[in-house]
């Protein structure tokens, strides 16, 4: 796939442009978005990425299309986690409904610019060592084990980070406004935003950990890595006041998810036996027995798993609703 410098500064400079505007046009001003709102908006930016897949698909090659379209997908499932666990931080935290879109705007702004980093880091990696495959691989069996066994009872607002911080950092008892810090008597506090603030951050960079070796798990091109980020990140703050209360509804989806990343684990361990150049391995040589997981197969199997757990967990909360009930008491806790 053949990307100019050219054409890498236009879509960083109309991504920048996209979260400049939504700052200015909605972000600004203190509210709570109203569901017709977040819908016209969330509809908006998943199309855009759709359409942008389509113009990918037919300017570079299906293969390329196809690769994107897994790639988002993915990261998109993986930041509606994301948001679940935005969703425990800013009630631990008791953020105000009509401040959470400033918290939300700036947690995925430092959320792109992490996977930014990250890309260019994973990008150099895989271009100078071959073998880096087998280390994304195993991590990303190991985030899936985590991810299947893990739940979301455990607040990070009150998490060994948080308490560090706080250790650290005079801190005030209540908001104003919303505002970062307050001077009282003299003396400078921050507030509990920018707390809230620090804790999307941290999480953020541990998301960044599973996500961008998942999508280096379908495409070894940085354009698409990066494109599918953005639009993944696009549009999830209206997504979070859109889907807040279905949230607690998928109980399924770390485990759907840790499907996700343990299929793109073992397709990246294969894809590295197949260049392999570790002495030990083979004696050095490609392992060719090894099956090469095709694009088509991972966007079904990807897409399928998403429905499956999707279904699943609505179904589950339809029939037992004490299964609801128990996501909200403990985003509650």
């Amino acid at each position: 796939m053949d990307v100019t410098p050219l054409i890498w500064i236009i879509t960083i400079a109309v991504t920048i442009a996209f979260f400049v505007y939504e700052f200015f046009a909605h972000v600004r001003t203190p509210h709570e978005p109203s569901i017709g709102e977040s819908a016209r908006w969330s509809i908006f930016y998943i199309s855009l990425a759709l359409l942008f897949g389509v113009g990918i698909g037919v300017v570079s090659g299906w293969t390329f299309g196809g690769e994107y379209f897994a790639g988002y997908l993915t990261e998109k499932a993986l930041s509606i986690d994301n948001l679940f666990v935005f969703l425990i931080v800013m009630t631990g935290f008791a953020v105000p409904k009509k401040y959470q879109q400033k918290v939300l705007m700036i947690g995925i702004v430092i959320a792109l610019i992490l996977r930014g980093i990250f890309i260019a880091v994973g990008a150099t990696l895989i271009e100078n060592f071959s073998w880096i495959f087998y280390l994304f691989g195993a991590l990303l069996l190991v985030l899936a084990y985590r991810q299947a066994f893990s739940n979301h009872e455990s607040n990070p607002a009150n998490g060994r980070f948080m308490t560090f911080v706080r250790r650290h950092l005079p801190v005030s008892d209540e908001y104003n406004g919303d505002k970062l810090t307050v001077v009282k008597n003299g003396k400078r506090f921050v507030t509990p935003m920018l707390l809230t603030i620090i804790a999307i951050g941290f999480i953020d960079l541990v998301f960044a950990v599973d996500s961008i070796p998942a999508i280096y798990g379908l495409t070894d091109q940085a354009y698409i890595v990066f494109t599918a980020n953005a639009f993944a990140l696009m549009g999830l703050r209206q997504l979070y006041f859109l889907i807040g209360g279905l949230l607690e509804r998928l109980v399924y989806l770390a485990q759907g998810l840790a499907v996700i990343l343990a299929f793109i684990g073992v397709k990246l361990v294969f894809h590295a036996l197949h260049v392999n150049e570790l002495p030990f391995i083979n004696g050095g040589e490609p392992v060719l027995w090894a099956p090469e997981i095709p694009i088509w197969f991972s966007l079904l199997f990807i897409g399928a798993t998403i429905a499956v757990a999707t279904v699943a967990s609505l179904l589950k909360t339809r029939r037992d609703p004490a299964a609801v009930a128990s996501a909200t008491e403990n985003t509650d806790k």
